[in-house]
């Protein structure tokens, strides 16, 4: 009688062992999941945040001086009555990409009299040393122009 417990003991022992061990393992792979997911988020925001002289650039950052409109043509559309200025821009800056250009174009009649200033926001982003070309829908066109023109009034800068 006494052999029978002795064994059923005996053999309990090392199952509770194993549990013990088992145990032990998930929280040893739960505490390093938790930390290198800790780390990998850390150094995600630490590359996200822009460096010193990053922040540095930003604050020299000059839209107006770094873009500039190589090339703009108006025409009209189909129906006559919009305008559509086809624009390419370079980003003469070495080290910093603009993007969400705002531009003003202006319409003035022979008299030299502004008929119509209208401004909007061309949606691209421009690399260092890169050009992009656009076209935008502008405004009705105004009777009695005799020119017109475009400008780049800002744009929002960003550090490569």
């Amino acid at each position: 009688m006494f052999e029978d417990t002795e064994e059923v003991e005996k053999s309990t022992a090392p199952k509770g062992m194993w549990a013990g061990l088992a145990v032990v393992a998930v929280v040893l792979i739960a505490a390093a999941a938790l930390y290198f997911r800790s780390t990998r988020s850390e150094r995600a925001a630490a590359s996200t945040r822009p460096s010193a002289a990053a922040q540095a650039q930003l604050k020299d950052a000059d839209p107006m001086r770094d873009l500039k409109v190589q090339r703009a043509t108006m025409n009209k559309d189909r129906t006559g009555t919009t305008a559509v200025w086809l624009v390419s821009i370079e980003n003469k800056s070495p080290s910093l990409s603009y993007s969400d250009i705002h531009y003003e174009t202006t319409y003035v009649d022979a008299n030299n009299n502004s008929i119509l200033v209208n401004k909007g926001t061309i949606p691209v982003t421009i690399e260092p040393g890169g050009q992009k070309n656009s076209e935008i829908n502008d405004a009705l066109y105004p009777a009695g122009t005799a020119w017109y023109k475009i400008r780049i009034t800002g744009a929002t800068a960003s550090a490569q």
